[in-house]
């Protein structure tokens, strides 16, 4: 078991835990209906990129294939959930950065290439 990818994997579940129940009751009232459920779709992802995190966790530790998808789907979570986050709540944060629309995408292509370094350690193993 990598105790690495389970540490990350433990806080990035407990974030969104977190980041889901403050979405559903603390921001009910300052969000539209889109916008709360575009904060949904962040923390769905999220969640089911920590399921991901937690299966990786189970593998050797010298497997290069899981520990890319390791760094993929991590670095997917903080930039695809991260500005869907900002994104969403930029009405009532003041945020209206021009270069968070286009993370969303990079963020989801590391979702990709994390999937398809655990389909690649799958076959080597």
């Amino acid at each position: 078991m990598n105790k690495r990818i389970l540490l990350t994997a433990s806080v990035f579940g407990l974030l969104a835990v977190i980041l889901g129940a403050f979405g559903a009751h603390g921001l009910k009232a300052s969000l539209t209906d889109a916008q709360l459920e575009t904060w949904k779709t962040g923390v769905d992802y999220q969640f089911y990129h920590t399921l991901a995190l937690l299966f990786l966790s189970l593998f050797p530790l010298g497997n290069k294939s899981a520990k890319t998808a390791f760094y993929a789907f991590s670095i997917g979570i903080i930039l695809f959930s991260g500005s869907i986050y900002l994104l969403s709540t930029r009405s009532i944060t003041g945020i209206h950065w021009p270069f968070l629309g286009p993370i969303t995408p990079i963020g989801g292509m590391f979702f990709i290439a994390g999937w398809i370094s655990l389909l690649i350690s799958a076959f080597k193993k």
